[in-house]
């Protein structure tokens, strides 16, 4: 939705637990969502504050984060007890 943040224990409430484990002792995961998180504020930025890129800018973020999301959520479910 136009605004909302798409952290991922907002995004995977089920897994909140392993996120903050992996994030703490698996390096690829750690630099994987550090890097979805930053590309979730920049695109939260563009969005709230109306911060000027064209359009094809904006998809293009959103298509990275989809792309880090689809990454980290295989991590977490290759690693779910």
């Amino acid at each position: 939705m136009f605004g909302d943040r798409h952290d991922l224990p907002t995004e995977f409430p089920e897994h909140a637990a392993l996120i903050k484990e992996l994030h703490e002792t698996n390096q690829d995961f750690a630099t994987l969502m550090d890097e979805y998180t930053a590309l979730d504020a920049e695109i939260y930025e563009i969005e709230e504050n109306g911060t000027n890129v064209t359009d094809e800018h904006a998809e293009e973020l959103k298509f990275r984060r989809v792309a880090l999301k689809d990454k980290l959520y295989a991590i977490l479910q290759a690693n779910a007890a």
